[in-house]
């Protein structure tokens, strides 16, 4: 198996996270920069992660994670799980936006609506799952699991939210610092 991404993508993370103990090549692409071209010649829709495996290219990471979890004989989400996956990547693909506009020199606090709407999905979001970790609702260490703590980690990481009013999600993410591959994975050590 071959994993494409960069060290610092949430998405890339999860999925070095869910293949633990597996043996696979991760090539680390700069996809701003010297990697762009090496990413189209791999995704045609120029995102990552990309996993390639027994000569077959899989491009998304909730995609990518439904093969691996298969591979290693684990049970498939339930829909409450494919729920909390909704609203991870809501709330993830909303930031990420956030920083490419900033990146990119945007000011992303002006009184536009694409941006009110991104902060608001975010906020609404963390609020749900902060009381879904409060609930208990992520204590089993899972794909859901893991994609929430790689969605905090990397806020936090980024200087993209505050989590006023969430503490409980950084609770939740601290709690689970000392997991098999999650300091492995880290993007402050990238």
């Amino acid at each position: 198996m071959k994993l494409i991404g960069s060290t610092t993508s949430p998405y890339v993370r999860r999925i070095r996270i869910l293949l633990d103990e597996e043996r696979y090549e991760f090539v680390n692409l700069d996809i701003y920069g010297e990697g762009r071209d090496e990413l189209r010649r791999n995704n045609p829709t120029l995102k990552i992660p990309v996993l390639e495996d027994e000569g077959q290219e899989i491009y998304d990471s909730r995609i990518i994670a439904r093969y691996v979890s298969a591979k290693q004989g684990r049970d498939p989400l339930t829909w409450d799980q494919q729920n909390q996956l909704t609203m991870i990547d809501g709330a993830n693909d909303s930031a990420v936006t956030l920083l490419l506009s900033e990146k990119s020199g945007i000011d992303t606090h002006q009184d536009v609506m694409f941006y009110k709407l991104q902060r608001e999905r975010i906020a609404t979001t963390l609020q749900v799952l902060a009381e879904m970790v409060q609930e208990g609702k992520f204590e089993e260490w899972n794909y859901p699991a893991i994609c929430l703590y790689c969605l905090i980690d990397w806020l936090d990481f980024r200087n993209l939210e505050d989590f006023a009013g969430v503490e409980s999600l950084l609770a939740f993410r601290d709690s689970h610092k000392e997991k098999p591959w999650v300091a492995q994975t880290d993007p402050r050590n990238s």
